[in-house]
């Protein structure tokens, strides 16, 4: 990734950004068990969100700073606004920002390094959207599956994000959920399949031969890009 290099030797705090289409969550290294968060929606711009991250951890101290992106990253850049924020995101400088070095991957691909435990692991996060990426041998590959056509002229995240969950009600997304899993297991064919975000608690049971993400994977993930032997992403390749 093209971002600033800095050493991780033991002791660097990390802060790690979670960006939502609801929230946008901060964690912080050196107190692991602690989680902040404001909201954000769909007229949050990435200069809110600063402003809003140094006001929240005005009494943190950091080093460096791990960003999940809720949409195309290339090179540490996003490729795109997202779809559930408001604008300005492409070509935003967030380490002029924040005033200090900055990881940014996609938001999907970060809660999959923090839930990685080897092989080929696919990653679905059900949230505001619908996140997704592939670990295959400890390099991370973000997908973009959640606007790839599923029904009806409508897409995977238009069924199993949260506007298909509010349009069609509780019992048929979840057999939607169902569906989407068996379908891209048949697909890609992964080792293991760990379904993520907050919307996964709205499942009674989990679709067959999948994992529930942990908790606090997002945030684990985040930390994991500055560590020593990190998990890698594919453009690191």
């Amino acid at each position: 990734m093209n971002t600033p290099t800095v050493s991780a030797e033991a002791g660097r705090a990390i802060l790690v950004i979670d960006v939502g289409g609801t929230h946008v969550k901060a964690g912080i290294s050196t107190h692991p068990d602690v989680k902040r968060k404001f909201d954000s929606g769909r007229q949050l711009t990435p200069a809110q969100m600063v402003a809003g991250i140094q006001d929240m951890t005005a009494d943190w101290d950091y080093d460096v700073v791990s960003i999940g992106y809720p949409g195309a990253v290339l090179g540490g850049r996003p490729v795109h606004d997202p779809y559930n924020l408001g604008p300005g995101w492409l070509g935003f400088d967030f380490a002029a920002a924040l005033a200090h070095p900055v990881r940014l991957v996609n938001d999907a691909a970060m809660q999959a390094l923090g839930n990685y435990r080897g092989g080929k692991m696919l990653f679905l996060g059900l949230g505001t959207g619908l996140g997704s990426a592939m670990i295959i041998d400890a390099v991370v590959e973000p997908m973009e599956l959640a606007h790839l056509p599923y029904r009806k002229g409508r897409t995977f995240e238009d069924y199993i994000g949260l506007r298909g969950l509010h349009r069609r009600g509780g019992k048929k997304w979840r057999k939607a959920v169902f569906d989407v899993v068996a379908r891209l297991e048949q697909a890609l064919e992964p080792d293991e399949v760990v379904l993520g975000g907050g919307n996964v608690k709205r499942l009674e049971t989990l679709p067959p031969g999948t994992r529930r993400g942990a908790d606090r994977a997002a945030f684990t993930g985040g930390f994991r890009l500055w560590q020593p032997g990190r998990i890698a992403t594919a453009a690191d390749s």
